[in-house]
Order: C-alpha cells, then sequence, then structure tokens
C-alpha cells in the first residue's frame, strides 16, 4: 500500500527532523506551509532545503496547501474548530485543489513523501485535513513522524 507521511517541526532541530524523514525513508519533504519562512534556525525555505539535500531528500514547497493568515491566527489560538472550517473553504481554493492533484501524483507514483508544517500534533494541524483529502481520492496509509524533541 502507498504511504504518506507527515510531520511538524515544532519542537525539534533541523538535525532531529533530517534523522527522522531519513529513518521513515522518506526521498521527498513536501512542505506544505502557506509562507516557507520560520523564526526557528533551520527551517526557513533555503536552510531547509539545504539541510535536506545534505540528507539526501528533495523539497518541494506546495504553498497552494498552506493555511490562509486567518486560519493561521486560529491555529496559534489554540482554536483548532476554527481553523477546521478555514481550511476547510481553502481546500476548495483553485491553489489548493491545483497542490493537491500534485500531491497525489506524487505518492501514487510511489515516491516516499512527507508532509511538512510547524505543528507537532498532527491532529491540530491542516496536515491532518490534507491527508484526509488524499485518501478520498486514493488509497493511502498515513504514517505521522514524531522526530526528538528539543
Amino acid at each position: 500500500m502507498l504511504t504518506l507521511a507527515t510531520i511538524g517541526y515544532e519542537r525539534t532541530t533541523p538535525a532531529a527532523l533530517v534523522a527522522a524523514l531519513q529513518q521513515a525513508g522518506v526521498e521527498l519533504l513536501v512542505d506544505v506551509r502557506a509562507v516557507a519562512s520560520s523564526r526557528r534556525p533551520g527551517f526557513a525555505k533555503t536552510a531547509l532545503t539545504a539541510n535536506l539535500q545534505a540528507g539526501g531528500i528533495d523539497y518541494l514547497h506546495l504553498r497552494g496547501l498552506g493555511t490562509p493568515a486567518n486560519g493561521r491566527a486560529a491555529a496559534r489560538a489554540g482554536r483548532h474548530e476554527e481553523l477546521r472550517l478555514v481550511y476547510s473553504a481553502h481546500l476548495r481554493t483553485l491553489a489548493a485543489r491545483d497542490d493537491l492533484e500534485v500531491l497525489i501524483d506524487l505518492v501514487t507514483a510511489g515516491r516516499p513523501a512527507c508532509l511538512l508544517c510547524l505543528e507537532a500534533e498532527p491532529e491540530y494541524c491542516h496536515r491532518r485535513m490534507v491527508t484526509d483529502a488524499v485518501q478520498q481520492r486514493i488509497a493511502v496509509r498515513i504514517q505521522d513522524l514524531f522526530p526528538v524533541t528539543a
């Protein structure tokens, strides 16, 4: 069966994140943040890409699957139901639908991939809604990765 992993970097380091991805056999990290920058050192797009490449892992940013600003604000405030409502609406946008197709094509091709966002707990992150949308279209097992905490 096809597998799609997810991972959050909230409580980890770049090195621990790469190690967790390598251990899981991930070949492609799919960044599903709307904005691929971070206040956490090593997790902005350029630095993250370099860390991943050093570990033999490719990087792809699917901005269309990122959470809109009002959804990110809800997530930061712990308003998880509001995040779900905002992101459900976002998944109906053309940008989200297009990037979801890209993701499904990657998974269907059998490339070991992993979705990345900040939130450590997948049940409180839009990653879960992305994986649910993928599972509505194709048979895929979801594997949540939990890197060593910092």
